[in-house]
């Protein structure tokens, strides 16, 4: 539109100069027809419109917004139309402890007070869109600075909001994924009534007093070795039933022994282990039986 504004300014000179008696009078003319292209070009510039991928366009006449909204690709125009542009793509908005991380300078995570009384310190990251159907109403009541004006101070708001429901402890542990459940749900309901679809919340970090970490490494420490003695006592008790089995068995065998073997069973065996001697090639003198009118047997 700028193109067609200088169009019309020359295309006015020039016909203030045609009117007049100077000697440029005779340049009139050429003036005129220049002014008159430029003023073409600029709007038809003005009434052709691109609309980049990922991006929506919504119009303004003199301040009063459009209802239709510009999807990507080419589109004609009134010339006069203002379009501002929203980006229709998923976002990410990080709020982190950590200076290079968050989307401001510093430290900019979440502090907070749990149930317990204790402040616990919570890395952030939202991960939305902007609802192209609703971008007229957004630029209407919100203007293009809705990051500043709804997703930051909501996802604060949430998270201070659901925080004190919790133990700092349950939120660094055991509820730490239902107080993500939670503040998802309060923060889509209040981006929803902006024109904003909810997409993740990410709870990246908690971060505990120091206090409190040192008694969680203590526990963890005393857990650890309370279950370093538990095996070591089953072990011990392992050992001892396999102790008192053998001893079973030993005295089972020997209760075998005692009361299954006969006198006689063992003279055979005796006589059998001599045999087995007196007919080996080395020289031996065996004594049959232990008794008076015992046989000796003698080989050199």
């Amino acid at each position: 539109m700028f193109i067609a504004i200088i169009g019309i300014i020359v295309l006015v000179v020039g016909m203030v100069i045609k009117q007049g008696q100077s000697q440029a009078a005779h340049f009139s003319r050429a003036i005129t027809i220049v002014g008159v292209v430029i003023t073409a070009l600029g709007l038809l510039s003005s009434s052709v419109k691109v609309i980049e991928p990922g991006m929506v366009g919504v119009q303004s006449l003199f301040g009063k917004v459009q209802p239709d909204v510009l999807e990507s690709g080419l589109h004609f125009i009134d010339p006069v139309v203002e379009v501002t542009e929203f980006d229709a793509r998923t976002q990410n908005y990080t709020m982190s402890a950590v200076s290079t991380e968050g989307d401001k300078t510093g430290d900019d995570a979440i502090r907070v007070l749990s149930s317990d009384g204790l402040e616990v310190t919570i890395d952030l990251s939202v991960l939305y869109r902007v609802s192209p159907t609703k971008t007229p109403f957004i630029l209407q009541n919100l203007g293009t600075g809705y990051v500043e004006k709804i997703v930051r101070p909501i996802a604060r708001t949430a998270i201070r909001d659901n925080a004190v429901s919790y133990e700092a402890v349950s939120l660094y542990s055991t509820k730490r994924a239902e107080f993500q459940s939670r503040i998802y749900n309060a923060i889509s309901t209040a981006f929803a009534k902006n024109g904003i679809e909810l997409q993740s919340v990410l709870v990246r970090n908690i971060t505990l007093p120091a206090s409190v970490k040192a008694s969680i490494e203590s526990k963890i420490n005393a857990e650890q070795d309370a279950q370093k003695m538990q095996f070591v006592l089953q072990k011990e008790r392992q050992e001892a039933d396999r102790k008192r089995v053998e001893a079973q068995g030993i005295a089972d065998y020997q209760k075998i022994l005692s009361t299954g073997l006969s006198d006689k069973q063992l003279q055979y065996e005796a006589i059998k282990a001599q045999k087995e001697i007196a007919l080996s090639p080395n020289a031996k003198v065996i004594i049959m039986g232990g008794k008076p009118g015992s046989i000796i047997l003698g080989k050199e």
